[in-house]
């Protein structure tokens, strides 16, 4: 059996690596790299550059070159080249197919099965999406397994003492943080969150910003207009954000950089660490809500973590560990390397699945891996409500099933509509899948039963299935890319449940009371001409009566201007029919 290779595919850089002596190794690129730039380039002859090579002709190929292609996944982008669309699946394939490639020079041998990570906060388009690159690069993904748990993946060989630790995860395009519990050859993820656009990416453009507008006051010229100076002044403000890493001031010089009016802009100044840090302070501060956030889900302390690893080469900022040591108390370890863990971590898991024998540091199992799913998955039911079946941060392979039924009298097919996020109304989740059960037996509202299952594989990837109980008649669909959610709708899901919990929880409550009140009413109704003949006359007019008085208050009804004084009236109201109407509803049977 071939080598299994694990794979950190990286908005900046990727790296592979995989397991031999019971050790994860780096896979050197061709150059030598221990990583490789996730940059595509096309030639002007039509040649295909992928990695360093595409990295060095970006400033006279701009238009041409790709970067960052992570941040699209999932989505409806496409860069069109030479009359040719290429979505990042495919663009994404290429980086992959070069370390695919850079693997089998390096070990003499086909490559074919991988272990590939994504961002925990990656949705289940761009899982899928991820695994859709593999296999259009020529490979068997055997497993798709978040970042972070990767990097606990790879410290926990080394460190299988009982401990929860924290993996915070700052990349080129992607912030994760994860809470983790490591003991007795298992590694749990007891909770993630994180911001899909959030990574050194956005650090490396605040800085071109504040350089673009210094070349502008100094000469007068906008240089955004000029492709090659821009990118030039990217890879400067990329550089010297490396630079102030371990130095308080960073050198920029770039000569020759453009035509300006007055003649050649020969540009060169000094940016500090002191000038850096304001300039990217509310970046830093946006990783504090999802560290906060993961810690209130699992409901523990900071002071409760055993460690607390940096992972993502933009955690080498000072300001970025000082601000961990803020949220958490905890000096941040840095025994891991933050470029290479991830990608040890995804060889380390391919090995256990390929059936190899590596154990966690004092534990005489092997490894067993728990992940979650990051985002809440629901169906819409009356009244527009996301009821939900699979909670987030469950516990990953998920199957979970529940009963639901018609909602109106007679119906031949239901819709499901399946919803990812946190939101109680079906209308501010997001839309990830809609299908038709065909088929139902006509009877009744109520009366169908329809099951209704959710599968989440231990990809993350999801399935969704109806079937009528009584028919057999049965409809599925695996989530696929034609559904998106893209990384601003991800992060907003989240904040917006918390901005809007009060509210959201008022419009819920009377949406189930209305609900109750419209059943009731439909019962009232069927059990008075079933059972008119049986009852006294007093009791057929009180019971007409109060069903009227019902049904003029939900004829008013509006979710979204509701008060508390008109709630009130409707149950009321409810209440009364109920007491009026139960010796009919006794005798209709």
């Amino acid at each position: 059996m071939g080598k299994t290779i694990g794979i950190d595919l990286g908005t900046t850089n990727s790296c592979v690596a995989f397991v031999e002596g019971g050790k994860p190794v780096i896979i050197p690129s061709e150059q030598g790299g221990r990583t490789t730039p996730s940059v595509v380039a096309f030639s002007a002859s039509g040649e295909r550059l992928v990695g360093e090579a595409a990295r060095r002709q970006a400033v006279t190929n701009a238009a041409r070159t790709v970067s960052s292609v992570k941040r699209h996944m999932g989505t409806d982008w496409t860069i069109n080249i030479d009359g040719k669309r290429f979505t990042p699946q495919e663009i994404s394939a290429m980086i992959l197919r070069k370390l695919r490639k850079d693997a089998e020079d390096f070990l003499g041998e086909e490559v074919t099965d991988a272990v590939i990570t994504v961002p925990a906060y990656f949705n289940d388009i761009q899982r899928q999406a991820t695994k859709d690159a593999g296999r259009i690069a020529g490979l068997n993904v055997k497993r798709i397994i978040n970042e972070p748990t990767s990097a606990a993946l790879a410290y926990g060989l080394d460190n299988g003492a009982q401990q929860k630790v924290m993996v915070y995860d700052l990349g080129g395009g992607t912030f994760d943080v994860s809470i983790i519990e490591i003991g007795d050859g298992v590694i749990e993820v007891l909770a993630t969150n994180g911001d899909n656009h959030l990574g050194g990416d956005d650090f490396d453009e605040r800085v071109t910003e504040y350089l673009i507008s210094e070349i502008q006051r100094q000469y007068h010229a906008d240089i955004r207009k000029d492709p090659a100076a821009l990118q030039r002044v990217r890879e400067a403000a990329e550089q010297a954000k490396k630079e102030l890493s371990s130095a308080e001031i960073a050198m920029i010089s770039l000569p020759y950089l453009s035509q300006g009016k007055d003649g050649m802009i020969h540009f060169e100044t000094t940016l500090t660490r002191t000038k850096f840090n304001e300039l990217t302070r509310d970046l830093v501060e946006r990783t504090a809500i999802p560290v906060q956030n993961a810690l209130n889900d699992v409901g523990i302390a900071p002071s409760e973590l055993g460690k607390v690893i940096l992972v993502g080469g933009s955690t080498r900022i000072p300001a970025v560990q000082e601000k961990v040591r803020q949220l958490t108390g905890i000096i941040p370890s840095k025994n891991i390397n933050p470029d290479e863990c991830v990608a040890q971590g995804a060889a380390i898991q391919g090995d256990t699945l390929s059936g190899g024998s590596l154990q966690l540091a004092g534990s005489e199992n092997g490894i067993l891996l728990l992940d979650v799913t990051p985002l809440s998955l629901s169906i819409e039911t009356v009244g527009g409500v996301a009821t939900r079946l699979v909670e987030r941060n469950s516990t990953l392979p998920v199957h979970y099933s529940q009963i639901f039924s018609t909602a109106a009298p007679f119906q031949s097919s239901v819709e499901i509509h399946v919803l990812q996020g946190e939101r109680p109304m079906a209308r501010d989740n997001k839309t990830i899948g809609k299908f038709k059960l065909n088929g139902i037996k006509k009877a009744p509202a109520g009366v169908p039963q329809i099951e209704v299952t959710f599968d989440i594989d231990a990809n993350g990837i999801l399935k969704v299935s109806a079937r009528d109980l009584d028919t057999g008649k049965a409809q599925s669909i695996t989530i696929s890319n034609n559904d998106k959610m893209s990384d601003a709708e991800i992060e907003q899901a989240i904040r917006d449940a918390e901005q809007y919990a009060a509210q959201d929880g008022v419009r819920r409550n009377s949406l189930e009371m209305v609900n109750h009140a419209g059943k009731l009413l439909s019962e009232a109704e069927q059990a008075l001409s079933k059972a008119g003949k049986q009852l006294a006359k007093e009791e057929k007019k009180q019971i007409k009566e109060d069903c009227s008085a019902l049904r003029k208050l939900l004829g008013k009804y509006n979710p979204e201007t509701v008060t508390e004084s008109e709630m009130a009236a409707i149950k009321a109201a409810s209440d009364q029919l109920e007491q009026s109407s139960a010796n009919a509803r006794r005798l209709a049977g």
